[in-house]
């Protein structure tokens, strides 16, 4: 079974890391899954679920929960073998972490991994407007081999419902993490 991590901290946008869950436990990936602390608190702020219970009622055997502060956690090895990562959202405090290599929590250390070790490091972030520091970080970490992907929605697809702008996000992070579509969006086509 393909692995991914997935880090949820504490920007505005909890929406997105559920929904990413929720659409690779569906298409059989594992899910090596780890809240910020902050992360915890505006999950359940923004979806009225608690982050504990929302990983439980996912399949066990599909789903792991890991502390932000145990860097003994398999997300903290090179060794530990998973196809990337994404952080969903990503706060601006976490983009600054990844791109001065600081580890400070598992997140921060797991999107260290991943890029040392090559693998694709997706980060979905919400911050905006950007500042200068802002926009330093995002091309540290790009220079690094991340990709940044800002939570942008597009319209082009006429969508009647949040979740379809919700979808359009995951898709477009799950391609540029997994290189495969998943059918949550209609692809462009001209009129």
């Amino acid at each position: 079974m393909e692995r991914v991590v997935v880090g949820i901290t504490g920007a505005s946008g909890a929406v997105y890391g559920k929904r990413l869950v929720e659409v690779l436990v569906a298409n059989s990936f594992g899910v090596e899954l780890i809240f910020s602390e902050t992360g915890k608190k505006v999950f359940e702020f923004e979806t009225g679920i608690n982050y504990a219970d929302f990983a439980s009622s996912l399949p066990q055997d599909l789903v792991n929960l890991y502390e932000p502060d145990d860097l003994f956690a398999p997300p903290s090895s090179g060794s530990h073998p998973v196809r990337g990562m994404v952080i969903a959202p990503c706060s601006a405090g976490t983009l600054g972490h990844v791109a001065g290599g600081a580890t400070v929590n598992l997140i921060h250390r797991a999107a260290d991994v991943n890029l040392k070790e090559g693998r694709p490091l997706v980060l979905v972030f919400r911050e905006t407007p950007l500042n200068r520091i802002h926009a330093e970080n995002i091309l540290r970490v790009m220079d690094a081999g991340a990709t940044v992907l800002p939570a942008s929605p597009a319209f082009y697809g006429r969508p009647k419902e949040v979740k379809e702008l919700v979808d359009f996000v995951v898709e477009r992070a799950l391609r540029a993490l997994l290189k495969r579509e998943f059918g949550l969006v209609k692809n462009w086509s001209s009129p």
